[in-house]
């Protein structure tokens, strides 16, 4: 390979990585609230905005305000009752698209809170992402907010929003 070919190889190689980056710099978090459950165990509620061409997944969420940090659904029992369970794979957030993390549904779940949520606090939460990368988000702590105020701005909880580096 010739330096000319070497430099047009790299200069390219260069020009698609630098578009993949600023196309994976779109994903948004917004109209994030935090609240505890008990003394033990709190969650956090979010919509991630999918601003890219490109489907993506939250694989991971994490945070010093709890031992553990699970993505979290809930599924119905073959009884008809709801459980709460850990979501592995993640959630998957398509192109375009929008993924609402909501009480009752697909939530950020803290175990063991390593200090009391108050109303007002901020939590940081990093999500990650399998191909944005990571995402650091600080979500104030709402222990009023109500589960049909989680969507759309139903009420002015403002735009908590963060964007992917």
């Amino acid at each position: 390979m010739s330096f000319k070919s070497y430099v047009l190889s790299a200069v390219t190689t260069l020009a698609l990585a630098t578009t993949a980056s600023a196309e994976m710099a779109h994903m948004m978090v917004q109209d994030a609230y935090a609240r505890a459950s008990n003394k033990m165990a709190g969650a956090a509620f979010m919509e991630i905005l999918n601003h890219t061409g490109v489907d993506d997944r939250l694989i991971e969420a994490r945070s010093d305000v709890a031992k553990r940090v699970q993505l979290h659904t809930h599924k119905e029992d073959a009884n008809g009752v709801m459980k709460m369970m850990h979501v592995e794979a993640g959630f998957a957030i398509p192109a375009g698209e929008t993924h609402l993390l909501q009480r009752g549904g697909d939530h950020v779940m803290f175990m063991g809170l390593t200090r009391e949520l108050k109303d007002g606090d901020m939590v940081n939460v990093t999500l990650v992402f399998d191909k944005a990368g990571e995402i650091t988000v600080q979500i104030p702590v709402d222990i009023d907010r109500q589960p049909e105020a989680a969507h759309g701005g139903h009420g002015d909880h403002g735009d908590h929003s963060a964007h992917s580096n």
